[in-house]
């Protein structure tokens, strides 16, 4: 029997692009702080929790959920002055803690602990926000409130734990960069919003200030602005060696960057050009006086480690010093350690890790467990470093290294309760629809019999240069105990193959992501891994306007789709938050091309009136000011009337959350919990007995 849905509300609006008109009839959802909007959210959340609630299974999931998520795990260490500092949680805390030591052996002592900062834990460490001092004195900490991207930053002194009385506002996509002498830091911010803007108004001119220790915010001082370029996104670094500001320079979310620089040995000198071509994507490694170590893909589709003199930075001066090396695949990133470099690189959208010499020369690999991702932790001034290792199946675990001999020391290795012997992770190609190879991630049982049965997921992203490398997910971990079939496709659009696999999946090629998606879906059904009715997809972001297109373009494919905090209304995603800055994506409506491009995928406007549809979960949160929940309350308004089938199509609303960072352990635990049980009841699936 169909479901029954509230009913919303239409409007007569008609947008004209170039000669061709597109009604937007639920264009009131845009704003999501008016009273009808809020009783509609409301009354889709009843619809949806009491489908959830009423799914047997549910109370069986969470609780074998909540048992996975309760082990101990830590983050990676950092040397701070004195300080030893890493991030633990004890299993279900909301927000790991950040912690002091002196020494790896020494006892820890709590220096920040996010779960004080909120009674339900909805206010968080911000994303890269924690920097120390040289000496280790002073902590720049940013907290971020129920997921939003805005991120407000403090002093505190670590020693004591107290706070100074610094209070930062304003601040958005920026970390802090400390001056040597610790007496103030650097950091991003925009002009505060307007009444009511914050979670929805536009964000440009980013500036550049400078903030001295113990004083207001009032006097802080603009160190770099652009409004003649009010596009521009603009982030602050320092050397190590204290010497140099760097202020990067980006255009919406392409690659390719600008670099500023400040000799601040000069008092009151300009913020002058240093690698300003915008030809390339360019990184600062670590420097010696005025000669600098970068990392970039100009010249080297899949990047390579250069030496440039600031005194003459035009490209016939870049010295290879690690030179592109695509049978070793994309040099990832390269971190200097002393006199060395350690250099993470992708192959096949898995981690290798060397060690490099100076001049670049390979002294060694370190030998990882698997086909996995690894982290890097450590400074120039440090004698070994940090590492973690990770994997579908294998938790975060970290290690020291010397990287004089190779020798890794097992540190951190957490224990829990499931046991990864019982599944396999292999990695197989396939052809897209031009005949592309394409790779994709497969985890399940050991055993598992390839009868088109299995229940399966499939997970994409697909853009933003960015990889989907193997991480580890206690979700994951659950839906294998499930039985089922954890899949994950390396499509273009994103960063594994480099720069030419970007541009394969962007404008007017991001056909091409779409096309290698159901590729895969229809590789995993040939191979009888699974049929129709027992495969879901699902993505998150730009991976929920992946799912959403080719749900429009192949509904007959797939048993199930759960597009999370997507990108569906591609003709005005540019008019809200940081939207803009996807241009570099995705193109925009603003020209004929662009229109063009997106009128022919955008997940909102292709929904067909009378299509059968498999079943669909819509997530997204109603502090997310990345993409705006707008996105999905139009998509999950015009899809539910449309569908011609029973399967149901729901839209889970998430409260005091955001875009995803930050969220607190109870409320990713819900998530997992109502994403596994919908999948349950309309896969067909069973959970196992001892749950």
């Amino acid at each position: 029997m169909k479901s029954e849905y509230p009913r919303t509300r239409t409007v007569d609006v008609v947008d004209d692009y170039f000669g061709t008109r597109v009604k937007d009839p639920y264009r009131w959802l845009e704003d999501d702080n008016s009273p009808e909007t809020k009783a509609w959210v409301e009354a889709q959340n009843r619809v949806t929790f009491a489908f959830l609630e009423s799914i047997p299974e549910r109370a069986a999931i969470r609780r074998r959920v909540t048992e996975l998520w309760d082990h101990e795990r830590y983050g990676l260490p950092s040397r701070e002055g004195p300080w030893t500092v890493f991030s633990r949680n004890d299993g279900l805390q909301s927000q790991s803690v950040i912690y002091r030591a002196k020494g790896l052996d020494a006892a820890p002592e709590v220096l920040l602990d996010p779960n004080t900062l909120s009674e339900d834990g909805t206010v968080a460490l911000a994303e890269g926000g924690a920097a120390f001092t040289d000496d280790g004195r002073h902590l720049a900490w940013a907290a971020s409130s129920s997921g939003s991207d805005w991120r407000t930053w403090r002093v505190r002194e670590v020693a004591t734990g107290e706070d100074g009385p610094d209070l930062v506002r304003w601040s958005k996509f920026s970390a802090a960069a400390w001056k040597k002498d610790g007496s103030g830091f650097f950091y991003s911010r925009f002009a505060e919003p307007k009444d009511g803007d914050a979670l929805t108004g536009v964000n440009k001119n980013q500036q550049v200030y400078f903030h001295r220790v113990g004083t207001s915010q009032d006097g802080d001082e603009l160190v770099y602005e652009r409004p003649d370029h009010p596009d521009w996104s603009l982030g602050a670094a320092v050397t190590d060696d204290g010497r140099f500001l760097l202020v990067y320079q980006h255009e919406g979310t392409d690659p390719k960057n600008r670099i500023f620089l400040r000799d601040l040995e000069d008092q009151g000198g300009p913020v002058a050009p240093f690698l300003d071509a915008f030809d390339a994507e360019y990184e600062v490694v670590g420097n010696d006086g005025d000669v600098f170590y970068v990392r970039t893909d100009k010249d080297a589709g899949r990047s390579r480690l250069v030496a440039v003199d600031r005194r003459s930075p035009d490209s016939r001066s870049l010295k290879a010093v690690i030179p592109e090396d695509p049978g070793r695949g994309v040099l990832s990133s390269a971190t200097m350690i002393g006199d060395r470099f350690v250099v993470v690189w992708e192959v096949d959208a898995h981690h290798l890790l060397t060690i490099h010499g100076k001049d670049g020369s390979l002294e060694r690999e370190i030998e990882l467990p698997g086909l996995g991702q690894v982290a890097v932790s450590g400074r120039r001034r440090d004698a070994d470093f940090f590492y973690s290792y990770m994997s579908w199946a294998w938790p975060t675990t970290i290690y020291r290294c010397d990287p004089a001999t190779g020798e890794s020391t097992l540190l951190r290795e957490p224990k829990v309760s499931f046991d990864p012997e019982l599944y396999e992770t292999s990695q197989v190609f396939f052809a897209s629809k031009d005949g592309t190879r394409v790779p994709m991630f497969l985890v399940h049982g050991k055993g598992l019999k390839k009868d088109g049965w299995n229940p399966t997921l499939l997970y994409g992203y697909g853009g933003f240069d960015i990889s989907m490398t193997p991480s580890f997910s206690l979700a994951v971990v659950t839906w294998l105990e499930m039985g089922g079939v954890w899949a994950v496709a390396n499509l273009r659009g994103g960063g594994e193959y480099g720069r030419e696999w970007h541009e394969a999946g962007r404008l007017g090629r991001k056909q091409n992501t779409f096309d290698d998606f159901i590729a895969a879906a229809e590789h995993l059904i040939d191979q009888g891994y699974t049929s129709p009715p027992r495969l879901a997809i699902s993505g998150g972001s730009n991976g929920g306007l992946l799912v959403g297109a080719v749900l429009n373009q192949r509904p007959d494919l797939f048993g199930a789709a759960i597009p999370a905090v997507g990108v569906m209304d591609m003709l005005r995603f540019h008019e809200f938050t940081i939207g803009w800055a996807w241009k570099s994506d995705y193109g925009s409506s603003e020209t004929k091309e662009g229109f063009d491009t997106l009128i022919a995928y955008s997940p909102l406007h292709n929904i067909r009136p009378g299509t059968v549809y498999p079943a669909v979960l819509i997530t997204t949160a109603d502090h997310d000011d990345r993409v705006v929940p707008a996105h999905s309350f139009k998509y999950a308004a015009t899809l539910q009337p449309a569908q011609g089938g029973e399967a149901p199509i729901l839209i889970r609303i998430e409260t005091r959350a955001g875009h995803g960072a930050g969220k607190p352990t109870a409320k990713q635990i819900d998530d997992v919990t109502d994403r596994w049980a919908f999948l349950v009841k309309v896969l067909g699936m069973t959970v196992p007995a001892g749950w």
